[in-house]
C-alpha cells in the first residue's frame, strides 16, 4: 500500500505545472495534500478510482488540506474538534479497517516566532488527537509539520536555531509526539542520510540543496513494522516542497 503527501502550495498552481501526470505516475493508494489554497468550488479535479474529501479554511486562498483515496474509509472527520484550532482546514481524519490516517498542515510559527505560543497549543491538541485515535487502532501521520527536528534535517542548523520550524520549543514538541509512540518513517529507515523536502523560492536555494526535511510519514509504534519503505520525491517540481512517500506492507 502507497501513500504519498505533499504539500502543493496552492493546488490550482500545481495543476498548471504537471501536477495531473505525477499524480497517476506515483500511483498511490492514497495522496494526502497540503497547502491547496482553494474554497469549494474553485477548482475540478478529480481523478478516476479516486474519492476525495477536502477541509477549507475560513480564510480565502490560505491553507487548507485533501485526502484523494482509492479506498473508501469507514468515517471521516474534519479538524481537531477544538473551534480555536478549526478555522484554518489544516486536518483531515480518515478511518479505515485497520488504521486511522490523518493529513496535517501544521501552523507556521512565522517570522519573529510571533506565532509560537499559538503552535504550542496547537501541537498540543494535535498530539492528544492522534492519542485519542491510538487507543483505538493503528495510526498514520502524514503531511508538512513545518519543523526539521534535528540538525540533520536542514542544511544550516546554526543560522536557524532561532526560526521558525528550527526553534527549541517546536523541535522538543516533535521529540514529545514520537516519544508519545510514533515512529518517524524516513528517518528510521535513512538514520544517517540527507535528503530534502523543503527549499526557499529565494537565492536559488533549490538548485543549491540548501533545504529542509519538513515533511513526513509519522507511523504509531503498534504498525511501525508494517513500514516497508520510504522516499522523499525531489525529483518532482511544482511546489516549493516535494512529495514524500511511505509503503506499508
Amino acid at each position: 500500500m502507497k501513500l504519498i503527501s505533499w504539500n502543493v502550495n496552492g493546488l490550482r498552481a500545481v495543476a498548471g505545472k504537471g501536477f495531473a501526470d505525477v499524480f497517476v505516475d506515483l500511483d498511490a493508494d492514497f495522496v494526502c495534500l497540503q497547502e491547496t489554497k482553494l474554497q469549494a468550488g474553485q477548482i475540478d479535479l478529480e481523478f478516476p478510482g479516486y474519492t476525495s474529501y477536502w477541509n477549507y479554511a475560513e480564510k480565502k486562498g490560505y491553507s487548507g488540506t485533501c485526502i484523494y483515496t482509492k479506498h473508501i474509509p469507514l468515517g471521516v472527520s474534519y479538524g481537531l474538534g477544538v473551534p480555536e484550532h478549526d478555522t484554518e482546514g489544516r486536518v483531515i481524519t480518515l478511518e479505515m479497517p485497520d488504521f486511522y490516517l490523518v493529513n496535517v498542515y501544521t501552523p507556521n510559527s512565522q517570522d519573529g516566532l510571533r506565532r509560537l505560543g499559538y503552535r504550542m497549543e496547537w501541537e498540543d491538541a494535535f498530539r492528544a488527537h492522534l492519542l485519542a485515535l491510538n487507543e483505538r487502532k493503528g495510526v498514520i501521520v502524514c503531511g508538512d509539520m513545518n519543523v526539521a527536528h534535528e540538525e540533520i534535517d536542514l542544511k544550516n542548523p546554526d543560522t536557524n536555531h532561532f526560526n521558525a520550524g528550527f526553534s527549541d520549543e517546536e523541535r522538543a514538541k516533535m521529540s514529545e509526539l514520537l516519544a508519545a509512540g510514533f515512529t518517524d518513517s524516513w528517518r528510521s529507515l535513512h538514520p544517517g542520510e540527507v535528503k530534502y523536502s523543503w527549499w526557499s523560492y529565494r537565492m536559488a536555494a533549490r538548485e543549491r540543496n540548501v533545504g529542509w526535511r519538513i515533511d513526513y510519514f509519522l507511523v504509531s509504534d503498534d504498525i511501525k513494522d508494517r513500514i516497508a519503505s520510504a522516499d522523499i520525491h525531489n525529483e518532482i517540481y511544482g511546489s516549493d516542497h516535494c512529495p514524500v512517500e511511505l509503503i506499508l506492507k
